[in-house]
């Protein structure tokens, strides 16, 4: 599925050659998974989480900018210092760079924060990037804003910790500690207004692979959940032809269920007694070399 999405989006010149590309460096099974949600949402906790759990590669907007040597990486760095907003096709173009590296293929990605709004997403899509599952992270405001003022950050480990509801045991990760920048209570209020602004769209192009988690609960909670929806797959909506085969001893009924099976989902119902009876009747070749079988009683 995964290798028809691909040629759909790139039409290569050469299929053949660009699937036996793909068969011999993808592997269709690494996770492909979006981690969103509000700010101070737990996104950053749970993208680790799965990267350590899944063996995969994370991807925010800090690793982009100040962990990752890109052709792209000045440009966007220089919005940043200019203090402007970097455009949604350049943070496009960025993750597009990434993902094609050997450790995300052959790893997988987790794609925390991204995209963020309508724009990002087509054009992560038309770049084709397409995740297999999206986690959603909720929380009301109020909480969120607490979390936010008490939020601290390693910069060692880059793990997110909380004065009052995640503080860690040992002194010297205390001690290194740092508050993270745009602490403020307006400045959260802000972006959880334009969080709330931009999320129904991309919710409804993503509405299909997308599943929202309660993160106001115990942290161990929120990840046991989103472990075992990203350890889920999605159902094909290719076509699918069943083939069904009832067996039992005779007068147990298969041929009252085959028929009724047939008629409720449209399926061809092959009874093979009715098929030896036809081609006894039709005195065929096969039909004489069943007749005395039948002539003795034999099904």
């Amino acid at each position: 599925q995964n290798m028809l999405e691909e040629l759909l989006i790139h039409k290569p010149d050469d299929p053949i050659q660009y699937m036996i590309n793909h068969l011999k460096q993808n592997n269709d099974d690494a996770p492909r998974i979006c981690v969103l949600g509000p700010p101070a949402s737990g996104k950053t906790t749970v993208a680790m989480w799965l990267c350590k759990h899944l063996d995969a590669i994370r991807i925010s907007q800090e690793t982009l900018l100040c962990k990752e040597i890109l052709a792209l990486t000045k440009e966007a760095k220089a919005y940043k210092e200019r203090k402007q907003k970097i455009p949604n096709a350049l943070w496009a173009n960025l993750i597009q760079e990434r993902l094609s590296n050997v450790d995300c293929i052959k790893q997988g990605w987790i794609l925390e924060g991204f995209p963020e709004n309508q724009e990002q997403a087509w054009k992560l899509q038309s770049s084709g990037i397409i995740p297999r599952h999206v986690v959603v992270l909720y929380a009301p405001d109020t909480v969120l804003i607490e979390r936010n003022s008490g939020k601290r950050l390693d910069p060692f480990t880059e793990e997110v910790y909380h004065t009052t509801f995640d503080w860690p045991s040992d002194p010297l990760v205390q001690q290194r500690l740092v508050k993270p920048e745009d602490l403020s209570e307006q400045e959260m209020s802000k972006k959880l207004l334009e969080y709330h602004r931009n999320f129904p769209e991309v919710f409804q192009i993503y509405q299909k692979i997308l599943k929202s988690i309660n993160a106001d609960q115990p942290c161990m909670d929120v990840l046991s959940q989103v472990l075992t929806y990203v350890q889920t797959r999605h159902r094909s909506a290719a076509p699918f032809t069943p083939r069904i085969l009832f067996c039992g001893p005779p007068g147990s009924g298969k041929s009252l269920q085959a028929a009724l099976i047939a008629q409720k989902y449209g399926v061809v119902n092959i009874c093979c007694g009715q098929l030896l009876k036809e081609a006894v009747a039709g005195k065929t070749k096969l039909g004489e070399l069943v007749k005395p079988y039948m002539d003795n009683g034999y099904p």
